[in-house]
């Protein structure tokens, strides 16, 4: 396994840590903040695997596959909690979560007929904004609060208009389909 594939690796398993200490909040007050290290050191190995597969042409169907799971399944995660603690709404959670599931099925189609379908442009700003907004709910600062929404309204609708356009531009991967 190259080094990118394991940096992938490595957000997933920080993913249990990050709620542990987000929802059980093990250390009292401090807990929040903990989780929030764990959140940017975990997002941050995905802007690093990315640039090291690219730089040192270690790219694999393995890393287009696992890497934006690996993505999904840490702002899923974060969402779900964040849904618990009541600093997002259920609706946008279960927007960001479906489109998840629909790309996800999309993609084991592709997989299926033997295509890879990285993420777009789209795909990126939407993962962005949407660990942006994650950030700033964990943060919880009450003086941030109008900025969180509006990133979060930017989150969502960058999640709306990155499955528009991924399904757009592979639909061809549903012809036939039975």
């Amino acid at each position: 396994m190259n080094l990118p594939n394991k940096l992938t690796m490595l957000r997933v398993i920080l993913i249990p840590f990050f709620v542990v200490f987000l929802l059980a909040q093990p250390v009292g007050a401090a807990s929040d903040w903990v989780a929030l290290v764990i959140f940017v050191a975990a997002s941050l190995t995905d802007m690093l695997d990315g640039k090291i597969a690219r730089k040192y042409n270690l790219i694999t169907n393995f890393g287009k596959f696992m890497d934006p799971l690996a993505d999904k399944l840490l702002v899923c995660c974060a969402m779900i909690c964040l849904v618990q603690l009541g600093r997002i709404p259920a609706w946008v959670v279960c927007i960001i979560v479906a489109r998840e599931f629909t790309i996800s099925g999309f993609r084991l189609i592709a997989a299926e007929r033997g295509r890879v379908i990285a993420a777009n442009y789209w795909g990126k700003f939407k993962t962005v904004f949407q660990m942006i907004m994650v950030i700033l709910m964990i943060a919880n600062i009450p003086a941030l609060q109008i900025l969180t929404t509006i990133i979060m309204w930017i989150a969502t609708a960058l999640t709306v208009i990155s499955l528009v356009t991924y399904l757009h531009a592979n639909w061809e991967v549903m012809k036939d389909a039975d």
